[in-house]
This record gives C-alpha cells, sequence and structure tokens, in this order.
C-alpha cells in the first residue's frame, strides 16, 4: 500500500464506525474518551507498554537528538509520559512545552509538570513558527485527521536543524506475531484493565486502541508523508516487533 492507495488526506486510519460517525465525529469521540479515562490512564499505559515504560521513552529522545538547552514541545502530551522524560534529559521544566486536544489530560499532565500546557490539535498548533528544536509525540498519531496536516505544522513550528521523535505502535508483521499481539491488547490488557477497576471508558479505550492500530497505515506510509512534509534523514526504528520510533529532522535554512 503506498500513499496513492490510501484516503487522499492520507488519515491514519479510515473511521471507525464503531466509534463514531464519519471522520468529522473524530475529534469529538476522541476528545471525550480521553477526558473520561485521564484519571486511569497512567494504569492503562503500565499495562499497554509490554514494560517498555519511561526508560525506552527516554533511551528514544536522546537517541532522537535530544539534548540539554533545547526548546521541546511534546504534542498529544497525554498524561505526561513522554514530557517527564525530556524534562529529565534537559535537567529541569524550562522549555519543555505541551499540547493536548483533552483538557481531562492536561489538567493531569499539569499535577506533575510545572510547564506551559496548551489545548489544541496536531493539524492547527496553536504556537509560533520556528519555535522549538525538539517536536516529540507518545503513541498519538493514529488519532489525528491527516498525516500531512499535521506534520505540515511540525516542521512550521520546528527550527531549521530541528528534530522530530514519533513514538508508535504498529501491526506486527507475521501471522503468529500478529495473533499474539492481538490477543495480549485485544483481550489480555482489557481484562487486566478492568481488574484494576478503570471501568468501562478505560475498557472502551482499549478495544478503540487495538482498533486503530490493526487498522493503521503501514509504516512505509508514515515514512512517505514525513518526506512529502519536506523531513530529511527519515527513520525508523523497531522494538519488540511493534514499537516503532520514527525519526526525523527539518532541514537548514536554504536546504529547503
Amino acid at each position: 500500500m503506498d500513499m496513492a492507495d490510501s484516503d487522499p488526506l492520507v488519515a491514519p486510519h479510515p473511521p471507525l464506525a464503531a466509534y463514531y460517525h464519519g471522520g468529522a465525529a473524530r475529534d469529538g469521540f476522541v476528545r471525550r474518551l480521553f477526558d473520561e479515562t485521564a484519571d486511569s490512564y497512567d494504569r492503562i499505559n503500565t499495562a499497554f507498554s509490554l514494560g517498555s515504560g519511561a526508560w525506552y521513552r527516554r533511551a528514544a529522545l536522546r537517541r532522537a537528538g535530544l539534548r540539554p538547552g533545547q526548546a521541546v514541545l511534546d504534542v498529544a502530551i497525554g498524561t505526561g509520559l513522554v514530557a517527564r522524560e525530556a524534562v529529565r534529559i534537559l535537567g529541569g521544566p524550562r522549555g519543555v512545552v505541551g499540547i493536548d486536544l483533552s483538557e481531562g489530560m492536561l489538567r493531569r499532565a499539569g499535577a506533575s509538570l510545572p510547564i506551559p500546557l496548551i489545548c489544541g490539535r496536531a493539524e492547527a498548533l496553536p504556537v509560533a513558527d520556528v519555535s522549538f528544536d525538539f517536536l516529540s509525540m507518545g503513541y498519538a498519531l493514529r488519532h489525528v485527521a491527516a498525516l500531512p496536516a499535521a506534520f505540515a505544522e511540525y516542521r512550521r513550528v520546528l527550527r531549521p536543524g530541528g528534530r522530530l521523535l514519533l513514538l508508535e505502535i504498529a501491526r506486527p508483521e507475521g501471522r503468529l506475531a500478529y495473533a499474539a499481539t492481538r490477543l495480549y491488547l485485544g483481550q489480555v490488557v482489557p481484562g487486566i484493565i478492568a481488574r484494576l477497576g478503570g471501568g468501562e471508558r478505560a475498557r472502551l479505550l482499549m478495544r478503540y486502541y487495538w482498533d486503530t492500530i490493526d487498522r493503521c497505515v503501514p509504516p512505509a506510509v508514515i515514512l512517505e508523508s514525513l518526506a512529502a512534509a519536506g523531513f530529511t534523514e527519515i527513520g525508523c526504528e523497531v522494538q519488540l516487533g511493534i514499537f516503532r520510533a520514527y525519526t526525523a529532522r527539518r532541514p537548514d535554512a536554504g536546504q529547503g
């Protein structure tokens, strides 16, 4: 599958009728779902992350080029899981800004992170041009409306030479790996969430997560969309067959 074969807007996945009717309803559904699960999200993530946790996020940020002294924008900050690791690398919260569509998630992030927090969408970032050295997004690319719009915004707000890190989970290759991942994420994790007292909305979140992973465009489409947006030095590191760290760089001034 390539970009020409997918939706002309290159959505990360087709509209999911089991959760909302039509792509226009996606933002409202996603906002409500994350608002309603914000208080239990960290417990959900512990079960969902297959033990990768903070060390993986921190290592991925370092490998992508995050260094002390840089200005960082964390898009879809959620409860702050990626931003907290960025703060550790930078040695403090100065220069880190978080954006999320969900006010519930922003409230949870603000409880542990003394950083500016903004309510906004990845496809229309409410920040100035060329204002950040590094942009991160943790496991939320599947929730944007269109890859080209989001990537154009990421390029706009990065300074020349700025770097991008997108952490995602991709549908595994191979029949056995797919079956095992579907069992774990589609059935085992929702069962764990039920025992942890996550409630029906948390179980709904996990079902939605798996369906977005299962229906997501192939990694090649994401890489092609980054290139089309003008990024260079594009790469994708794979861990455990499903965790993917997409990296890219905005060209230096005069290079594009």
